[in-house]
């Protein structure tokens, strides 16, 4: 959840030239090719890198993904996110839900999970599984671990605090001592649940992968993490990590499972995960990076009320950030997918964007509720925000990104990449914002083999070596 970075961070001390008419309103489906990870790269099943664009959709309430609770993604959803380009959904899954009861899977849940990543994947989407919590357990008023998983019960004479104030309470930090320390098997019974999932949905090509926990909490450790990281804490992270992945293995060899940082990063603390001498860094060759980029300064104006001036302040945070997903990325190789953004700040928002263009970064966009029974037209894409989120950008590429530009102001785009010499085109998602009055789109090194006017440009490659594509407005 994106408010505890900021606000915890605060109490504790983001050649040619052809004319088109404009684009129709919704993208061609791209179909349901189940993409792996290759290298620091997420490609597809012709061997091109792709590029995520998409929202999370975590419903924190029981019983959990069920389409019609007005929350969760429906078709009517998944047609409006194609229509905008977008391509992955973060879909927000529950461990209490999972294992409501010690060792028992509930089916049921399941069978709602796969039923909505099949909604999503008939509109092109890939579906990323979020295991997320906040404030660790319902216990505290949070969400995630099952209570009967946890012996840690508030104290009475504890304050009854709410997100995010109560990972400041010494019985929530010993209920996530319990978690890291495997107290009575937590571990082994989180295992479960998601090789459960893992198995259930593993056969459908629309699962980008199982993120293991979101924004896990160090517990009694959370202050050694200040103001450098936490190595000591982040070697045990890790050791949990390698086990819960493990334990998806023996059911689902090759999914991806997405790593993220302890929840510290959000307070602009680097992460010692795969820290040296670890060699490899990283035991399986599947695993991606889940990360996070909000803004502190932001963020307290927003839910601290204090003054709108501080965002000045959020481009030096957010560079912190990115240096130490570089930092992290360079020692491991690994594919990067950020998972949580946005505050609703067009700024704020603009610079996250434009530092994951310029690495080749996905993103998904913090938070989408269903519009299904809202009036008709509602688009929560409109205005300023939409203009940041839907962009033109490069879903598939055949050979390597080198350099990728996107103006939402005016809709110029250019991406140049390398080709590899494949036959399968590189796809390029046209905004469907952007040009009123159709777009114009150039191409050197390649040709473009799609109608005019399509809402995807369609590249095919002359030959290996460079290729540059611009798209601007008619």
């Amino acid at each position: 959840m994106r408010r505890l970075g900021g606000l915890l961070a605060v109490l504790m001390v983001l050649t040619g030239s052809v004319a088109a008419p404009p684009p129709v309103t919704a993208a061609p489906q791209p179909g349901t090719s189940r993409l792996s990870v290759q290298g620091r790269w997420l490609v597809d099943e012709q061997d091109r890198k792709v590029l995520l664009h998409g929202v999370n959709n975590v419903d924190k309430q029981a019983p959990y993904v069920e389409p019609g609770d007005g929350f969760t993604v429906t078709a009517t959803d998944a047609a409006l996110l194609a229509g905008h380009g977008f391509n992955t959904v973060r879909l927000g899954v529950s461990f209490d839900g999972l294992m409501p009861r010690r060792g028992e899977i509930d089916h049921a849940y399941l069978d709602r999970i796969a039923r909505t990543v099949r909604t999503l994947a008939e509109a092109g989407i890939w579906v990323l599984l979020d295991n997320h919590q906040d404030g660790l357990s319902k216990v505290w008023g949070g969400n995630g671990f099952p209570p009967w998983a946890l012996r840690s019960r508030p104290h009475w004479w504890e304050p009854k605090l709410e997100f995010p104030l109560y990972y400041l309470l010494p019985s929530m930090n010993a209920g996530w001592d319990e978690v890291w320390n495997d107290s009575h098997g937590v571990l082994g019974y989180l295992g479960d649940a998601l090789a459960a999932l893992a198995e259930r949905v593993a056969g459908d090509p629309a699962v980008l992968g199982i993120e293991l926990l979101n924004e896990p909490w160090p517990g009694s450790a959370a202050l050694s993490c200040f103001p450098a990281g936490c190595p000591g804490f982040d070697r045990k992270y890790q050791a949990a990590h390698e086990r819960l992945t493990a334990r998806i293995r023996t059911v689902a060899p090759e999914l991806p499972v997405f790593w993220e940082p302890n929840v510290t990063w959000n307070q602009m603390m680097p992460t010692h995960l795969a820290q040296p001498p670890l060699t490899p860094p990283l035991a399986d060759d599947r695993v991606a990076f889940s990360f996070h980029d909000y803004c502190i300064p932001s963020q307290a104006a927003i839910y601290l009320g204090l003054p709108e001036q501080l965002r000045a302040l959020c481009p030096a945070q957010q560079e912190i950030t990115w240096a130490n997903a570089d930092a992290f990325l360079g020692r491991t190789g690994i594919p990067a997918l950020l998972t949580e953004f946005g505050d609703g700040d067009p700024e704020v928002l603009g610079a996250t964007l434009e530092h994951a263009d310029a690495r080749f970064v996905g993103w998904q966009y913090w938070h989408y509720q269903s519009v299904s029974g809202s009036e008709p037209g509602t688009d929560p894409f409109t205005g300023e925000l939409g203009k940041e989120l839907v962009r033109t950008y490069p879903r598939a590429t055949a050979g390597t990104p080198s350099e990728l530009s996107f103006d939402p102001a005016n809709g110029n785009f250019r991406y140049t990449y390398q080709a590899d010499g494949g036959q399968a085109p590189t796809e390029i998602y046209v905004s469907d914002l952007h040009y009123p009055h159709g777009y114009e789109v150039s191409v050197t090194g390649g040709t473009v083999i799609s109608e005019p006017g399509a809402p995807l440009v369609l590249v095919r490659a002359e030959q290996t070596g460079s290729v540059t594509v611009s798209i601007r407005g008619g």
